[in-house]
């Protein structure tokens, strides 16, 4: 009988129905998701023992919706994402604007380059 598998913990945290405290991640994508996820809704200086850990996106929640605002959270995420996961490689990040509600979102495609894995993914982050 082949034993699960698991890798980290799912973000965002939820309870398990499994036994577990929280829902844990059982494949390799879900647990790079979950750990980009966790990077990026982290803002610098949360994290006990490890100051520089996190995004510091929640800073760009009042600045104007603009090119000037986009360019800063682009670098943003570059910087940070290729500091803490290096095995992900960003393939683009585009913006998106909700004039209604005045809202920024935005898409960032990533491909997770790891010896033979290879798999890209979406996230989508509204602000």
């Amino acid at each position: 009988m082949a034993k699960t598998r698991y890798i980290n913990i799912d973000f965002p945290f939820r309870d398990s129905d499994s036994g577990f405290y929280f829902n844990i991640n059982k494949t390799d994508k879900d647990a790079i998701r979950a750990d980009l996820l966790h990077l990026l809704l982290t803002n610098k200086g949360e994290r006990l023992y490890l100051p520089d850990f996190g995004s510091d996106l929640k800073k760009f929640i009042f600045e104007p919706n603009d090119e000037i605002t986009h360019e800063q959270i682009r670098d943003n995420l570059n910087e940070t994402i290729v500091r803490f996961i290096p095995n992900l490689l960003i393939n683009d990040i585009t913006f998106r604007n909700d004039s209604i509600e005045e809202l920024i979102i935005v898409e960032l495609t990533y491909t997770v380059t790891e010896g033979t894995f290879s798999s890209t993914d979406t996230i989508t982050l509204t602000f």
